[in-house]
């Protein structure tokens, strides 16, 4: 069995801006402190969520190393260091591991898009130039192109390929990569409605957008599950599910970093071409946050 990076809630975690658009250290600092209170598994930084599409490499880089350095061991840090150019996910990564990441997080090629077997040779040849664990991305709604369970099964043969973050949404497409692959592949939601069917599945948790507000809700729905507490993980899970549907009710991360302003961090507006969230689907969310119980009625 390959080594796991980490069971139970990892946070694809908010990029706070300031108001002329540049990075909010100060904020990402009180952010990272918040999680880790709050008993959060890893912290994923670079991602969807913190907004890497509009971050430039630079940034990155710098996002990086702050969160290692803020971080300074007590959980892991993954990095999202994908692209759909494979020379610069690779310098991406080989960048992220110098800076003490303890595993990547590397997206499918979007746009230009690939096969399967194209997708075999971009995440080997990655794969055998950097030694750092890697978690697949699959997020075919954004992408365009899909991994499929055969596809997996392949690349789990790699000892640097060890889990995957999966957000195709085909929960019987989940069952055959598990079935396929074993412990040879680890798998995370990357849907925060589906935790619990894919930890039903074997699955070793969630890397999750919903965790940035609720990180101990997050963490408590993973861990309950793994301790046995099968009904208490689920109430907990359908509690939540009001809340993590608005957490989507327009492009991520345009609700959640509301959703955190709305809570007390100054993360800021989305870059664009993300807007801010409309009026009515603002008081929508702010009312299902006051319904779960983390703002004031």
């Amino acid at each position: 069995m390959k080594k796991t990076i980490f069971k139970g809630s990892g946070v694809a975690i908010v990029t706070p801006m300031k108001d002329d658009g540049s990075v909010n250290f100060d904020v990402l600092g009180e952010i990272i402190e918040f999680q880790i209170k709050n008993k959060t598994d890893a912290i994923i930084t670079c991602g969807t969520t913190g907004e890497s599409a509009t971050l430039s490499d630079d940034e990155k880089t710098e996002v990086i190393r702050y969160t290692v350095d803020k971080v300074n061991g007590r959980i892991p840090v993954i990095a999202g260091t994908g692209s759909n150019n494979t020379e610069h996910a690779l310098k991406m990564s080989q960048n992220a591991q110098k800076l003490g990441v303890d595993a990547l997080l590397i997206v499918t090629p979007y746009y230009n898009k690939t096969s399967q077997k194209g997708l075999i040779a971009h995440y080997t040849h990655i794969a055998d130039n950097v030694n750092l664990p890697i978690i697949l991305y699959n997020v075919p709604s954004r992408t365009g192109v899909s991994i499929k369970p055969e596809t997996y099964l392949e690349l789990s043969k790699h000892q640097n390929i060890v889990a995957v973050k999966e957000a195709n949404g085909d929960i019987s497409s989940i069952a055959q990569t598990i079935s396929l692959c074993g412990d040879n592949l680890g798998v995370y939601s990357g849907n925060d409605d589906q935790i619990i069917p894919i930890l039903s599945l074997g699955g070793l948790g969630v890397i999750s957008v919903f965790a940035n507000v609720c990180p101990l809700e997050c963490h408590e729905i993973n861990q309950k599950f793994f301790s046995g507490e099968i009904k208490s993980a689920n109430d907990l899970f359908i509690k939540s599910i009001d809340l993590m549907n608005m957490l989507f009710c327009d492009v991520n991360p345009i609700p959640v970093k509301e959703a955190m302003n709305q809570i007390g961090f100054n993360c800021g507006r989305c870059r664009l071409p993300l807007i801010s969230l409309s009026n009515e689907n603002k008081e929508k969310l702010i009312n299902s946050m006051k319904n779960f119980g983390i703002i004031k009625k």
